[in-house]
């Protein structure tokens, strides 16, 4: 069996965690509460924010209410779909504005278009929205990479720590687990992908050389050698 599909996560894998941490999340957290003050009419706006009521059990809430439990979710650091589409679109404006850039670990652009002209399919797998993944490769700072990719998968399919979302994931690419492979920095996602039957490879960004426990590890996506991993 040949690899044929790779899965990719985000944060410490293609982008720095400090990226996530220290820009998109205080960028989302500083502009949340005007946004939906100023935006609450439109439709797509309006969806999400009685998305939120329903999260927190509080179906009478005020904006400025669900402002405030945006933020706490924020600080407390909860993958919450209502929360991630909200801050997508935010971070949108951003993108968009020039604001702000994706970051992208300075060898991921080229390995991923070697990789496609290899003919590989390219997929994403983040607990940040499909359209958080799109506007991040959509304008990085290497320049629109999205098309690039087949899927964006995204909480939706399930949490990345449940080896379920990754036979979702098989299904949907029409792949057996082991011609699929999963890229992450976090054990407890390669772990469920491992369950699920997929080929797994850590990205030990900090070069920590240990951790990972039965799933070998690089420290960039240079020195992945797809002919070793089968």
């Amino acid at each position: 069996m040949t690899i044929r599909a790779i899965v990719t996560d985000i944060e410490g894998t293609t982008t720095s965690i400090s990226f996530v941490a220290d820009t998109l999340f205080p960028y989302a957290r500083a502009r949340i509460q005007a946004f939906i003050l100023q935006h609450a009419d439109e439709p797509a706006v309006a969806a999400e924010i009685n998305a939120v009521r329903a999260e927190a059990g509080e179906p009478g809430a005020s904006l400025e209410r669900v402002g405030d439990i945006l933020v706490s979710w924020i600080e407390q650091d909860l993958k919450i779909t209502p929360l991630k589409s909200l801050q997508g679109m935010i971070w949108r404006s951003g993108y968009e504005d020039g604001s702000l850039k994706g970051h992208l670990y300075p060898e991921v652009a080229a390995v991923l278009v070697q990789w496609k002209e290899q003919g590989l399919q390219l997929n994403v797998y983040s607990s940040g929205s499909e359209s958080a993944q799109k506007l991040l490769f959509g304008y990085s700072e290497a320049g629109d990479l999205t098309p690039l990719f087949d899927h964006f998968f995204d909480t939706r399919i399930g949490g990345k720590r449940e080896p379920a979302s990754y036979e979702h994931i098989k299904t949907t690419l029409g792949l057996p687990g082991e011609q699929i492979l999963f890229l992450s920095d976090v054990v407890a996602e390669l772990d469920a992908a491992s369950a699920a039957g997929l080929v797994t490879l850590a990205l030990d960004r900090e070069c920590i050389g240990e951790g990972f426990g039965s799933h070998p590890h690089v420290t960039d996506f240079r020195q992945i050698d797809l002919s070793r991993l089968v």
